[in-house]
């Protein structure tokens, strides 16, 4: 993020030294990127970080691709998995790269109640993106607590340790785990990463931990730390949200997509006017409720489109997609590189006149192919790639 935050008690210069309330000494913990050039925050713990009481099992994972490989159209019903697990366990892959990796999950457990029983999670390999399709709750962090609901992108730095507590209701999330930082555009900032007056979002729109008092408890506290191959688990012999202070630029934060401010024009704006976040071989729009064009022979609806050098993925939110039917909400779409897509039979027609869409859907733009995972292939539409038959 490109702005500065202060939560709770911190000295004043780095690395010195530093006894809240006049008591113990604090142990300070430096987080960065880039080792030590780009991004960080300075963090102030009762107890050592590095106090780990034990080292546990280690839990290969991997993503099995879909068995049957054919190059199309995919359009995945994923709202008719059945909810399950935790925030971690009920993740269900869909597609992947090298770049990165979406999954959907509809957790019935909180990190208190799950099978595996009471756990701390911290991805150490990747940066997360969790879409709130439904659903609320907290996260609880190092950093402190974030209130997070429906609509509400909420992007957790790798090496951040949290847990997700869950609302009653059913919860339905949207996860991109990405390979490199996700990160706001360079075009949306100025010099000094002030965000632009003319970006689709300000600072006044993304919500940062609010402080938490620090938990001073020891005992035995299981941390699972997330790998590109699976799960190292360890044991702390104390609270891991044991922070009394922090400042800096890195920390979980939330965005939520209703206040993306679009652009409109008079004619129709190629999706890149909906970009959010950028990431490492990969983007993400927010497509939201907008009005369309207004040029007296507009085509309010896209146009045909070849992807030659990225794969698109479309997740749909909420509202009635102006270019797409039999679509159902919590369906996503996979339109790979070198297949042209764009409005099925009729909806350009359809669309001649319309003043405004209320469509709200997240897309995911990749650079390399995407790889189907087997997971999904209980909900993949055979009859998809046949859709634009009149």
């Amino acid at each position: 993020m490109p702005f500065y935050v202060k939560r709770g008690d911190v000295p004043d210069k780095r690395h010195i030294q530093f006894r809240p309330s006049g008591g113990d000494h604090a142990y300070e913990e430096l987080v960065s990127r880039e080792g030590f050039s780009d991004i960080y925050s300075n963090l102030y713990h009762l107890h050592p970080p590095t106090a780990v009481k034990s080292v546990a099992e280690f839990e290969a994972v991997t993503i099995a691709p879909a068995e049957k490989k054919s190059h199309r159209h995919h359009h995945f019903r994923t709202h008719r998995f059945e909810p399950k697990g935790d925030w971690i366990s009920g993740r269900r892959p869909l597609v992947f790269n090298d770049d990165v990796v979406l999954y959907v999950a509809s957790p019935t457990d909180s990190a208190d109640s799950s099978e595996s029983g009471r756990f701390y999670y911290r991805n150490g390999n990747a940066d997360e993106i969790i879409f709130v399709h439904t659903g609320s709750g907290q996260m609880h962090s190092m950093y402190g607590e974030l209130d997070f609901g429906r609509g509400d992108y909420i992007v957790i730095p790798r090496g951040v340790t949290h847990q997700m507590d869950f609302d009653d209701g059913e919860t339905r999330l949207f996860i991109i785990e990405s390979r490199g930082p996700v990160e706001i555009p360079k075009t949306f900032r100025n010099e000094h990463g002030q965000i632009l007056e003319d970006a689709p979002y300000c600072e006044r729109d993304f919500r940062a931990p609010g402080y938490v008092e620090a938990r001073d408890e020891k005992g035995e506290f299981p941390i699972r730390v997330k790998l590109w191959n699976g799960y190292q688990r360890y044991v702390l012999d104390h609270h891991p949200f044991d922070v009394v202070g922090w400042d800096g630029f890195y920390y979980p934060w939330i965005f939520n997509i209703n206040d993306y401010m679009p652009r409109v024009g008079k004619i129709h704006l190629p999706p890149p006017v909906h970009l959010t976040f950028v990431a490492a071989g990969f983007v993400v729009c927010s497509f939201v409720p907008r009005l369309f064009d207004w040029h007296e022979n507009a085509v309010p609806i896209p146009y045909a489109h070849s992807n030659v050098d990225s794969d698109e993925v479309l997740y749909y939110v909420d509202g009635q997609f102006m270019s797409r039917k039999g679509i159902e909400i919590g369906s996503m779409t996979l339109h790979p590189a070198g297949l042209p897509h764009g409005p099925q039979p009729g909806l350009l027609e359809k669309s001649l006149g319309a003043t405004a869409t209320n469509e709200l859907a997240v897309m995911v733009d990749t650079f390399k192919p995407l790889r189907v995972a087997d997971a999904v292939t209980s909900v993949d539409d055979p009859d998809y790639p046949y859709s634009w038959l009149a």
